[in-house]
């Protein structure tokens, strides 16, 4: 069964011995990061803060701060199996054109798609308290490293509305909070959120806003994932749970939000203003620079009656947010390859923060296979910030960097194996001459063939007779080892 809230999720942890409380008091400026950092830097447990300076709510982090924790709140084994559901998924339309059988037997699935829409309820935990004159500075929001603009919201669930269809978004922005009513919304150029603000703005109206504190594992994995446009969050969220989220309306506001949430902003952004937001310290390691984005007015707080306020903190890898990201690399994976089913694998590797490094494993068909693979990438959603994207053949495992680096390192002749295109970048990339725009290069460490202009002889990989291995294999005790 899925986590009803997040509060769950961390009874869950606890039982399993995957959480440290924290008892003594500890500072929301720069301490709890310290703390945070050495222990997700050591793959450690989640962390709860019970006593934190200046607030009375207690502090939850580094939740997802390692697969078994990812695996857990995803409610699977694997996170290969949830890209398994979604391929049975991608199936289904293809049964239009099969027999009657085949149809018959899409029924339940077709019919299962319908339970994960969201549920909507007249009474939530996070309308226990009502709070028409909010106060931000009552949460112990971090202020994550020295060179921050400030105090930042780090896991928010950012819900609005597109104003001519109506359709729900839910996204992960940080907001850098001014004072105790107005923070920065983070929305960059190719987020959802900020098609939706550029479309109020054009109708000069303001644009109401509602920001989600705390729900159940899946809601939040699912207000980062990379989705198609217009598909909701919420729904992907009860595909992911197996049954639906529930939602409430918002007392001042005109959106829904989980009913499970911790604590619940609403309020709006004025189309027209913009202020100064940032530094902050970001998951690339370094600090992203102020600038101006939009500016989100609170004008009610909604909230548990003792609320857990969740936080993230991100810097140079590894930390948590890596492995919502590695989630992602194997949640999608069966969308990439159902435009590009020569793809065999993928990897994200934590040190490229996800759009700076992609290596991918093709079944290699014709010359050039590689580079085809190559562009075909950077022409797909997010992937078209990809800043360098390696290829091997279908028998590497990407997952082991070792062998793709000595594949890279012995593979490639400069001049006709390394790609280099223009194009565009993800806001937060700071080594482009330019924002949003740079170069980008790919790698094709395949095999060569004579076609594609090697005309020595590729030689063959050193590997040991099939029997000679067995034959060592079996008799490794003999020789007086215990490990194989």
């Amino acid at each position: 069964m899925a986590y009803r809230n997040l509060r769950d999720f961390m009874q869950e942890l606890e039982k399993k011995g995957l959480l440290h409380k924290v008892e003594a008091e500890v500072d929301p400026v720069l301490e709890i990061t310290e703390i945070t950092d050495r222990i997700s830097k050591s793959f450690g447990p989640a962390l709860y803060f019970s006593k934190v300076k200046g607030s009375p709510y207690p502090v939850l982090i580094n939740t997802f701060g390692s697969m078994e924790r990812m695996t857990m709140a995803l409610g699977v084994q694997n996170l290969d199996e949830i890209g398994a559901r979604i391929e049975e998924y991608l199936a289904l339309p293809h049964v239009a054109g099969g027999n009657f059988m085949d149809k018959l037997l899409a029924l339940p699935k077709v019919a299962e798609v319908t339970r994960f829409m969201p549920k909507m309820v007249k009474k939530a935990p996070c309308q226990e308290v009502v709070e028409h004159d909010p106060d931000l500075n009552t949460l112990p929001i971090l202020h994550c490293w020295p060179q921050d603009g400030g105090r930042f919201i780090t896991l928010p669930l950012v819900f609005t509305k597109d104003p001519e269809t109506g359709k729900r978004n839910c996204g992960m922005y940080r907001m850098h909070v001014y004072d105790g009513k107005t923070t920065g919304m983070h929305w960059h150029l190719h987020k959802d959120g900020s098609r939706h603000y550029h479309r109020y703005k054009e109708k000069k109206g303001r644009m109401e806003v509602a920001v989600a504190i705390g729900a159940d594992p899946a809601t939040i994995y699912a207000a980062t994932a990379p989705l198609p446009k217009d598909i909701d969050e919420m729904i992907f969220a009860g595909f992911l749970r197996k049954e639906p989220v529930e939602m409430v309306k918002c007392k001042t506001v005109d959106i829904e939000v989980p009913a499970e949430a911790e604590f619940v902003l609403e309020g709006y952004v004025d189309p027209e203003e913009r202020r100064m937001e940032g530094p902050f310290g970001d998951h690339t390691g370094y600090y992203s620079l102020a600038d101006e984005y939009p500016v989100f007015h609170l004008t009610c707080m909604t909230r548990r009656a003792k609320p857990i306020y969740p936080a993230t903190v991100v810097g140079k890898p590894p930390m948590e947010d890596c492995f919502l990201g590695k989630a992602t690399e194997r949640i999608f994976l069966p969308l990439l390859k159902l435009q590009l089913p020569e793809i065999v694998d993928m990897n994200l590797p934590l040190e490229g923060v996800f759009h700076n490094c992609a290596v991918v494993s093709i079944k290699k068909s014709y010359p050039g296979h590689a580079k085809k693979v190559m562009h075909a990438i950077w022409g797909m959603g997010q992937m078209m910030f990809t800043k360098m994207i390696i290829v091997v053949d279908e028998h590497i495992d990407v997952q082991d960097m070792s062998t793709v680096w000595w594949k890279v390192f012995n593979n490639i002749d400069a001049r006709r194996d390394v790609v280099v295109v223009e194009g565009p970048l993800d806001a937060l990339d700071h080594a482009s001459p330019l924002p949003h725009y740079g170069a980008k290069m790919g790698i094709d460490a395949t095999k060569k063939w004579p076609s594609e202009g090697h005309h020595r002889e590729w030689p063959d990989d050193i590997v040991m007779s099939p029997e000679i291995k067995d034959l060592v294999t079996r008799r490794w005790q003999e020789y007086g080892f215990s490990k194989k």
